[in-house]
């Protein structure tokens, strides 16, 4: 167990090699780590439950520790100060940019002596399936020690001497100024022998791979480390096999210390996935794009006619996602539940045509133009949505409070059929656009006869609620309204009175409506979503403060997790592509508007 227990949620670092990533905190800790893939099951997971998850930590004792990632890369450097020496740990797991999914999957920790003699104490516990199985320890001289388990094998290769301590391996060893000691950690691998200069050729090719990735990017503004930044984590949530992206790489981390808000988020949501294509498209990054387009054209021509598209997929197109609760792990300072597989799968959310036609559209317009093929299956989903979008359903926020008429689900569905229209018409593809017309504006005047309220003068979450929706500050960055139309600037000084606090902004009043109990931080999102509304309302000024004031909101490595807690704590899980994607859209309009 770690004498500190659990670090807070914003004191780590992820690196990923397009499968999967792992959580590395300050003190040198992976507390995160599912081999193999996002949804797999973890052999790291101490961020869950310090005694029973499983960790692997290497750090010099009694140091502060600094953390940073390496210029334009996803390649990790935590440095340890010690009175008389500086250590630094390096670490990175090697991109598989192919669609091989059986190429090892190595996470490489390089451990240096920057001055003096360093110290270094190394750590490894896994904990296979969840901490489920049990699973033997074999040290073998010189090569390293092997993890077996009934699931898999874990072996760890390095030259450092190392001890067993039953379910683990320890090891103490001290490098001079200069000096460098390699550990390679691979799944399912016989083990040999490290040699020497095996780890710094794995190093130089990952370096290279992200800063070539990196330089592909179009964005030169005055928030480019930021929104760099914000790529390298989108590219890092690509499951590179199938070209999915998943909306987080962790599972329960809670909305609130103590609470039940706590989701499993290793999945491709398709309203995230089309929002993040959004973000990486705008940057130049249209392979991604492309990848995730044939994903969803296999998913579009899977979907029964009679029953739509899934909220929710696995990285492998999979919509069987059994939410259990894992009763043995105690959660992340003791919140409980926690949660593998997603009960949202199951649910109906209308919205998810609407940005998932907004993304094809852009795609079209930007990238290549889509097949003909993926055309004819998405007219499917149309012909699907006309026939089901009146219905209630449980919206942009996976409410459990029952469902209703949400005025974000009406708004995108004025989304899916404009855009259809817009792409039918650009390229001349086939399809009934007068009854998608009809549609569409029967979809605006739902949003503007029965979601406005004359007396709060603001759209409201749904006809008769009296509560606001911050995902209505959509409203103009989907051209369904004017920037600066009397009902929006309206609905915006209302969001400003009622929702936004300095320059967070929480989704809804947390009245437990929507089927759960207890409170939840500001969402990311949401304040990013703020910022670009304000920008496009024309209060630049105040939006560029209330977009700079985030920015001190990110951790010590730019990265976000859903949410922020009352005393700026991150909370949910972590790094979230939504708040990613949505601070590269509102650094992109609040640099054109400042020109």
């Amino acid at each position: 167990m770690r004498m500190t227990g659990y670090p807070p949620i914003e004191e780590h670092a992820v690196i990923g090699d397009l499968r999967t990533v792992a959580l590395v905190a300050t003190d040198g800790t992976i507390d995160w780590y599912c081999p193999q893939r996002f949804d797999g099951a973890s052999v790291f997971a101490s961020l869950l439950d310090a005694e029973r998850g499983g960790s692997f930590r290497i750090h010099c004792p009694d140091s502060r520790a600094k953390q940073l990632y390496l210029p334009d890369s996803n390649v990790l450097m935590t440095r340890f100060l010690a009175p008389q020496a500086v250590g630094e740990v390096v670490d990175f797991m090697v991109p598989v940019d192919s669609d091989v999914t059986e190429s090892p999957h190595a996470v490489v920790r390089q451990a240096r002596a920057v001055r003096g003699r360093a110290e270094f104490s190394l750590r490894c516990h896994p904990r296979f399936d969840y901490g489920r199985v049990s699973h033997t320890v074999t040290i073998v001289d010189g090569q390293g020690a092997v993890f077996n388990s009934p699931v898999g094998s874990l072996t760890l290769r390095t030259a450092i001497p190392l001890a067993s301590d039953g379910t683990g391996v320890t090891a103490t060893f001290a490098l001079d100024m200069g000096q460098s000691a390699d550990v390679v950690l691979e799944w399912n691998t016989p083990i040999r022998p490290l040699v020497d200069g095996e780890a710094e050729q794995l190093f130089n090719r990952t370096l290279t791979y992200w800063q070539n990735w990196l330089r592909r990017s179009r964005y030169h503004g005055r928030w480019r480390e930021m929104v760099n930044r914000s790529a390298l984590v989108l590219k890092l949530l690509v499951y590179r096999p199938t070209g999915a992206l998943v909306a987080a790489p962790t599972t329960s981390l809670p909305e609130e210390l103590g609470g039940i808000r706590n989701w499993d988020y290793r999945y491709t949501w398709i309203r995230d996935a089309a929002f993040t294509i959004y973000a990486l498209m705008t940057l130049g990054f249209t392979d991604e794009a492309a990848a995730f387009m044939d994903w969803l054209e296999q998913r579009c021509q899977e979907a029964p006619g009679d029953k739509g598209l899934h909220v929710l997929y696995s990285v492998d197109g999979n919509a069987d996602l059994d939410e259990i609760v894992l009763e043995h792990l105690r959660g992340y300072r003791d919140s409980k539940p926690v949660r593998i597989g997603n009960g949202a799968a199951g649910q109906l959310q209308l919205d998810i045509y609407g940005e998932l036609m907004d993304s094809v559209y852009l795609y079209n317009k930007l990238a290549a133009p889509i097949s003909f093929q993926l055309w004819e299956a998405l007219s499917r989903q149309l012909d699907w949505l006309a026939k089901h979008w009146e219905e209630p359903d449980e919206g942009i926020w996976e409410t459990r409070g029952g469902r209703q008429r949400f005025t974000y689900s009406a708004l995108m569905t004025w989304v899916a059929f404009e855009r259809a229209c817009r792409i039918s018409r650009q390229r001349g593809l086939p399809g009934p656009t007068n009854e998608w017309k009809e549609y569409a504006g029967r979809a605006y005047r739902f949003v503007q006869t029965a979601a406005w309220d004359p007396v709060r003068g603001a759209y409201m979450e749904h006809p008769g609620s009296s509560r606001l929706d911050a995902s209505l500050l959509c409203m103009p960055l989907v051209k369904f309204s004017g920037p600066t139309d009397p009902r929006f600037l309206s609905t915006l000084d209302r969001f400003g009175e009622k929702l936004v606090s300095d320059s967070l902004v929480r989704r809804y009043a947390a009245d437990g409506s929507d089927g759960l109990h207890g409170d939840e931080g500001t969402f990311n999102l949401c304040s990013f979503w703020y910022v670009e509304a304000l920008t496009r309302a024309g209060r630049v000024a105040e939006a560029r403060l209330v977009f700079e004031k985030m920015l001190t909101y990110a951790n010590h490595v730019g990265l976000y997790a859903e949410e922020i807690g009352p005393s700026g704590e991150a909370l949910g899980n972590f790094p979230q592509a939504f708040t990613h994607l949505a601070l590269i859209s509102a650094a992109l309009h609040l640099d054109r508007a400042l020109g």
